[in-house]
């Protein structure tokens, strides 16, 4: 394990955040608040609930739930309705040939979901959809995610409920066990991608990405197979004071992939990785640039962290990037704009590769 790898302990679950104010306004007017016919907490009125296993015949933190006979009918029907939300702006015509397969609920976590699966009768292909207890961190993890990452998330709100559509990948863990050393993918590219997400949790602070809370998508491509790294757990966004706690590298559970990074990488391309997905960031800000402003002007205003917390952050990044502007930032929003300032300035002032987001090599 590299020598600067930490050992966090288990992420304890975070209080759960009611979503409002400037945020409810957000979702409304960016069409995520959707009038749904099941909430989570209809969701929660199970009967029985048995373990499920996984193909090898291992227990899961999931279990299959069973609700009442009369019940059923109706609240799969209204589950349909849900997913045709999220899929298809509601137009229910075009899934009616769907049914509801199974309903799986995990006490794991701080979410406490509903992984519901989705098949089509004419060809038995299946999909995921969860339903989950509302949060206001997960929600800004979510936005930041679909504003300022490669990567667009589908998801709504209704009250103290939160739909999301299934995050499809490799398990990062199973990732790492498995394919990490496989000949078919190119080491430079899998650094590379590590890298670049050790860079977006960073500047958009999504804490907690051990290798169990992201995925591993890979394509193939006319030469090799590319890689992406993708985040499927949002519910440590901005709420830790530590600054390693946002940087993916610094986990013992992604040890074996920094080494990798390490042996394959020279510490100058690094920083070429590094500047390409810090620009990419800035991009992407500067296309959603109102929608980007209306949701950080309602992070500023929601006390989303204790102000300890806070503190003992603003301090550690404004040591980290040199920029004394940290220490006037009384909230986590505050601190997620002045990491795009940040980096902004770090690119104007190429002769300074020390203040990017310093890769272990």
């Amino acid at each position: 394990m590299p020598a600067d790898a930490s050992e966090f302990p288990p992420t304890p679950k975070k209080p759960s955040l009611p979503i409002e104010g400037g945020l409810r306004e957000y979702l409304l007017r960016y069409k995520r608040e959707r009038e749904l016919p099941v909430t989570y907490e209809r969701m929660r009125d199970f009967q029985e609930a048995m373990p499920l296993s996984d193909e090898h015949g291992k227990p899961t933190l999931w279990d299959s739930v069973i609700y009442r006979a009369d019940e059923m009918g109706d609240l799969y029907e209204g589950l349909k309705r849900v997913y045709a939300l999220l899929k298809v702006d509601g137009d229910f015509s075009v899934v009616q040939h769907l049914y509801v397969d199974r309903v799986d609920f995990c006490s794991f976590g701080n979410s406490t979901p509903f992984r519901i699966r989705v098949v089509n009768a004419y060809n038995d292909n299946q999909d995921y959809f969860y339903l989950k207890k509302a949060d206001a961190s997960r929600a800004y993890g979510l936005e930041l995610e679909h504003l300022l990452s490669p990567n667009r998330l589908n998801f709504i709100t209704h009250g103290a409920t939160l739909v999301e559509e299934h995050i499809a990948g490799i398990p990062g863990d199973v990732f790492i066990e498995r394919w990490l050393h496989d000949r078919d993918l190119s080491p430079v590219r899998v650094a590379k991608e590590m890298v670049k997400f050790n860079e977006r949790s960073f500047v958009r602070l999504l804490g907690d990405m051990r290798s169990y809370n992201y995925v591993v998508v890979v394509t193939p491509d006319f030469e090799g197979a590319q890689v992406r790294i993708r985040a499927m757990d949002f519910d440590q966004q901005s709420y830790n004071g530590r600054k390693n706690f946002y940087l993916p590298q610094f986990f013992k559970e992604n040890a074996e992939v920094v080494l990798y990074c390490m042996k394959h990488l020279h510490s100058k391309t690094a920083r070429q990785y590094q500047r390409e997905e810090h620009t990419l960031i800035l991009q992407r800000a500067d296309l959603a640039s109102l929608r980007l402003g209306v949701l950080l002007d309602a992070m500023v205003r929601d006390p989303i962290a204790p102000r300890e917390k806070v503190h003992e952050l603003r301090a550690s990044l404004a040591e980290h990037y040199q920029r004394g502007e940290y220490l006037r930032c009384e909230s986590m929003g505050e601190l997620v704009r002045e990491n795009l300032a940040s980096i902004r300035r770090t690119i104007g002032q190429t002769t300074k590769p020390a203040q990017l987001g310093e890769f272990i090599f």
